[in-house]
């Protein structure tokens, strides 16, 4: 059975010490590796970048009370992959459906920025958890930091799978579809790289990929 990192986890010098600064600014927040959202009998991964400083780091939930979050999880409940209300918080009694949501690095890095160091230290997670996700069909990766760990964590070579939003790569030796969009950041909204029309393109598409 798959496990989440936990606060024993050190593979990361850079992370930890900014995880102390935050201990001492931030002493209410989670502060730690944040925890997947959703179930692994899932057939859909959603995988991120990193935790944000004042979302899931805040709340040990994946872009909750994040802008991110504002973006991805209204859009997963209006074409039917979660139920409830987003309240942005870890206990709000949202439920995802179908969809489980992770991160590539589980640790919020300064600036919002992982090192390749990082995403190589959290990579057996990101190996372990897909493996356990035994009904698992879909990857959407929010990102291209995300789609290089995915394909890196699943030993496929970044320049036979090139990321362009809306793109979807078989990857044979898994019998999974992966599947890119923009991050949902609100950098990527306020400056029109990604409108939320586009995104729920991306969305919508995905109950095709799991038939």
């Amino acid at each position: 059975m798959f496990k989440c990192p936990d606060f024993s986890c050190m593979g990361c010098p850079r992370l930890l010490k900014f995880r102390a600064q935050n201990q001492q600014k931030f002493p209410k927040y989670h502060n730690g590796p944040v925890e997947s959202f959703g179930e692994l009998t899932a057939q859909i991964l959603i995988v991120g970048l990193a935790p944000g400083l004042n979302g899931a780091n805040q709340t040990n939930r994946p872009f909750t009370n994040d802008y991110a979050g504002d973006v991805l999880y209204p859009a997963l409940k209006k074409y039917g992959f979660a139920r409830g209300n987003y309240g942005k918080i870890k206990d709000d009694g949202f439920e995802l459906l179908n969809v489980r949501v992770t991160n590539s690095v589980r640790c919020v890095p300064p600036q919002n920025k992982v090192t390749a160091d990082e995403i190589t230290a959290c990579r057996p997670y990101l190996q372990q958890e897909i493996a356990a996700m035994t009904n698992l069909k879909v990857i959407l990766c929010l990102g291209a930091v995300s789609h290089g760990a995915v394909l890196q964590a699943l030993n496929y070579k970044k320049s036979a799978y090139k990321f362009a939003h809306g793109a979807e790569h078989i990857l044979p030796q898994h019998n999974i579809v992966l599947v890119d969009s923009y991050h949902t950041s609100r950098y990527n909204i306020n400056t029109n790289v990604l409108t939320q029309q586009m995104f729920d393109e991306v969305v919508e598409k995905l109950h095709k990929l799991i038939k």
